[in-house]
This record gives C-alpha cells, structure tokens and sequence, in this order.
C-alpha cells in the first residue's frame, strides 16, 4: 500500500533507530521524516536508516514548520510538553504516538483528546518498552480465572543506557514524582521513602534491589485485570546474561497470583528478555504500533481514539515476533 511518510521526533536516537529497523524488517518501503531540532544531526540520522529525509521541528508552529508536507502518522520519542505533535496529528486526522511521558503527565493528552475524540487515534504509549510488560502479563493472565496481584520487576542493565534523551527523560521522571503508584487492597495509593524499597530475583535467580516507579502499567493492568494488588519496581545492576560472561540484555520479571481456570489457588513467574536492550525492545513495540494505527498489517486501520498499547498489540503476534529477534517469554520457577 502507497503510504506518506510516518513522522518520527526525535526519532536520531537510539530508540528511533530500533523502531525504524524493526519496522522495515516487515515493510521496507515505508517513508520516514527524521524530525529534530539540529538539521544537520536529524539528516545524518536519516541517511545511516535510509529511506528517511532529515526535517527541522518547530513546536512553536501549526505545522511544525514543514508546511503541507503530508504524513501518515506522528511519533513522540521525547517528553513533548507543549503538545505540538499532538495537536499537529488531530489537525490532519493521522495516529498519534508519544512514548516518554510520565503517568503524571497524560492529562493534557487527555484533555486534547476529550476536545476532538473524533480527528485521529492517540495511543499512550509510554508503558514501560510501549507495551512489552502489559501485553506479556496479560498473556499470562489467561491461565487464571481471577487475578488477584500482579508484581513488575524491570531490570535495566547499567550498560544499557538508551541514549542521552532517555537518560534526561528518566532524570525528570524520578526529579518530578518520586513516589511510585501502587494498588493496594483495591485503592491505589503512593509508596515514597522506605516504602518504595523493593528487591526481585532476576532471571539468573541473582536478588536485585529495586525502587517503585509510577508507570501506566499499573493503572492499564489494574483495570484489565480487576487485580486488587499491582506494583512496578525498576532496578538497575547486571544483567543475567552479562553475569555469565554474555553481552547485556533487558528483563522484564511477571509475577501473578490468583485463581486458576479450576478456582483453585495459582502464583505464576514469567520473564520478557531481549537479548540486546531496552531500545531494540522498545522499537519493536512502537514499530507494531505503527503497523496496527496504519494498517500495514492487512487489517483495517485504527478508528480515531484513545488507546493503551496493549488494546492494539495482538499477543500471539507480539510474542512470536520477539522469538524471531532472540528474545522470549520465560517461564521460571517460583522463589
């Protein structure tokens, strides 16, 4: 199909790369606009993923100063607080992707959204890697008849950076919320100081120490779920792989507890690893979501709306296009 070109800002960075490798891994004629502040860095970046042109971004202006160049979809790689992708995307009716806002910060999206609920579909992309965590814990939910907690455990490798963007967007993060949304007993409430201490056995069985972090995971797995207990902890240390001599990768530890199809009781313990990192996972992510939002994938395009990741993302695709890049959901044994 003749597709515009998909607007990626600030998409020179690491993560950029990723979603544009995996997105033409399945569609190498899809058109992509390098957007940026610095001309020079956004063209460099386009001509290393070929098949891109490099553009100047003005959030100050309607049309982000590219006039009527026609596009298909927009995508946010950074904290984009003035809204100007948003509200760029709903004045020509195409998708709208932003993956690096905080849990705190959705509700100028929201209000966007509430205003034209009919221009274009919004999807809040920034669960932790756009969808990687939701729609693997959701997998695993299938096998229980209710859910009672769900437990989060990311391990972010300190090798693997992401770039200077997710280093700054993670700085604000922690700088403007340092408690960490949790549901508890059905309520959701804030754990800060020693209640946002945590530790998590990685998939080497190694103890990892973590910290509570305030990602939309919990609310979007709160309410799929109905589970009246939903954490996320982060930590930051060695991977497994890398502990036995191998380079880094990312995991992602999925503990439930509940009820089995039987109505007996039921804990289970997966884990999402990507062999390479947090930015290859994450690329494959929001390159699925490109794919669903426009089509490519031979179903209708998305209708305008507001959307989690994980209500767009079919798991069985997702998960056997994460085996076909090395990486896997793991079943481990219960601590």
């Amino acid at each position: 199909m003749s597709l515009d070109p998909i607007l990626f800002m600030g998409g020179s960075g690491a993560i950029g790369h990723q979603t544009a490798r995996a997105l033409r891994a399945a569609h190498p004629d899809v058109p992509l606009l390098i957007g940026g502040r610095d001309l020079a860095k956004a063209r460099q970046a386009a001509e290393e993923i070929g098949g891109a042109q490099g553009v100047v971004i003005d959030s100050t202006a309607d049309d982000l100063g590219l006039g009527a160049r026609p596009v298909s979809g927009v995508v946010v790689f950074y904290m984009d607080h003035a809204m100007a992708g948003l509200r760029y995307a709903q004045k020509r009716g195409v998708p709208h992707l932003s993956i690096s806002s905080g849990i705190f910060e959705i509700a100028p999206e929201i209000a966007t959204y509430m205003h034209m609920p009919d221009a274009s579909p919004i999807v809040l992309g920034y669960e932790w890697m756009a969808g990687a965590t939701t729609v693997a814990t959701l997998s695993c939910a299938q096998a229980f008849i209710r859910v009672q907690e769900i437990s989060i455990s990311a391990l972010v490798d300190e090798q693997d950076t992401g770039g200077p963007t997710v280093a700054s967007d993670f700085e604000h993060l922690n700088k403007m919320l340092p408690a960490a949304l949790t549901r508890r007993d059905g309520v959701f409430v804030w754990r800060e100081g020693e209640d946002s201490k945590a530790s998590f056995h990685a998939v080497d069985g190694t103890q990892i120490e973590a910290s509570g972090f305030s990602s939309i995971d919990v609310v979007g797995l709160a309410t799929a779920t109905g589970a009246s207990d939903v954490q996320f902890n982060i930590g930051i240390g060695v991977s497994s792989t890398r502990r036995q001599g191998r380079p880094m990768s990312t995991e992602i530890i999925i503990e439930l507890a509940g009820e089995d199809l039987n109505g007996k009781p039921l804990r289970t313990r997966h884990a999402v690893v990507h062999p390479t990192g947090t930015a290859p996972l994450t690329g494959l992510s929001v390159a699925m979501l490109l794919e669903r939002l426009l089509g490519l994938d031979g179903h209708p395009s998305t209708p305008p709306g507001l959307y989690f990741p994980y209500q767009l993302l079919d798991a069985t695709v997702y998960l056997q296009r994460l085996r076909q890049e090395g990486g896997e959901l793991r079943q481990l044994q219960l601590q």
